[in-house]
């Protein structure tokens, strides 16, 4: 029997529910045009807030690690159907055709690694896979505009790049203006890509170019879905803190051959990976030692031979799964 004081408590909280700015019934992924739609308009605000800073400006006053129960409630109501909606996607997109792009948010538009980057996943979606980031700025927008403009001719590229110029950084006014102002020059209706942020760096604005968004507010559950479904390999560009999380936790799984296999890791930077952040020495070392096993270690800074080394795991997949077919 649930008691009067009970049915008051279970009440209060499905108010509490019902007024938070975000959907606890989530069913599908999110788009660009729906993060960054406007509302609010007033004679204080005539720009409105987008739903995207609506929700970050609710994350920061119930707090990063909320202390109400309704509120945790809410935000877990709320990844699960991102994480469902996640699990439909993967139903669509063959799991071992994507691939991630990992690197640091502070990467500027106008840096010839961005222009690497753009490169990179544009051949990469043009030869079948899809492209999977953190869904943020720097490197992870570089990886969605080069999804954003596969099919395209490199003059198309390179004024989509001087379009983006005008505002170097997330930081920079326009950054977000001039990302939209490109969709609507150059509109995609034939390649996808998926992008994963979190409102816990919710200053850091999702990028428009990933056409399809799992955002979550739970950093540790979005962490792990990145690395977990780029089922057909790791592209590590120069990044710092996160980046250096992310290649660990992407070895351990690759180690212990978590999902069945272990995914290429492959490293875009010599220089950098081994003078400036000299992380693949170590993870050599370490593998030479034992301490990691099954890793498949690429350092480069060659393109091509990073589409050849994708494009080869993505046949020796194909192969087992024919074998364990027959």
């Amino acid at each position: 029997m649930i008691s009067e004081q009970d049915f008051d408590e279970i009440r209060d909280i499905i108010a509490y529910l019902r007024k938070v700015p975000y959907d606890v019934t989530r069913k599908a992924l999110y788009s660009s045009r729906e993060l960054y739609a406007r509302s609010g308009f007033s004679a204080d605000s005539p720009e409105g807030t987008s739903f995207d800073a609506e929700v970050y400006a609710h994350f920061l006053q119930t707090g990063k690690q909320a202390e109400l129960v309704e509120e945790r409630l809410a935000r877990a109501l709320h990844d699960h159907g991102i994480q469902a909606a996640l699990n439909r996607f993967f139903k669509t997109h063959h799991p071992h055709l994507c691939l991630g792009i990992m690197g640091g948010h502070a990467l500027q538009r106008t840096d010839t690694m961005f222009r690497d980057i753009v490169s990179l996943s544009k051949r990469l979606t043009e030869n079948g896979f899809y492209m999977l980031s953190g869904g943020g700025p720097g490197a992870m927008e570089a990886t969605h505009l080069g999804a954003w403009m596969a099919g395209r001719s490199e003059e198309e590229v390179s004024d989509a790049l001087s379009l983006l110029r005008e505002a170097p950084t997330f930081k920079d006014d326009g950054w977000l203006s001039t990302a939209f102002a490109v969709i609507e020059r150059y509109p995609q209706e034939s390649y996808e890509s998926l992008g994963i942020p979190t409102w816990l760096y919710g200053h850091e604005p999702s990028t428009p170019f990933a056409t399809h968004i799992a955002k979550f507010f739970e950093n540790s559950i979005r962490e792990d879905s990145i690395l977990t479904l780029a089922y057909g390999g790791v592209v590590y560009t120069p990044g710092s803190a996160g980046t250096m999380q992310e290649i660990f936790q992407d070895a351990v799984q690759n180690h212990y051959l978590s999902f069945g296999f272990s995914s290429p890791m492959v490293f875009l930077g010599k220089r950098f990976w081994t003078e400036e952040m000299p992380i693949y020495p170590l993870l050599e070392q370490l593998a030479s030692m034992g301490k990691y096993k099954n890793l498949r270690l690429t350092l480069t800074d060659d393109l091509d031979e990073i589409v050849d080394v994708l494009q080869r795991f993505r046949s020796e997949l194909n192969d087992q799964s024919l074998k364990a077919l027959s």
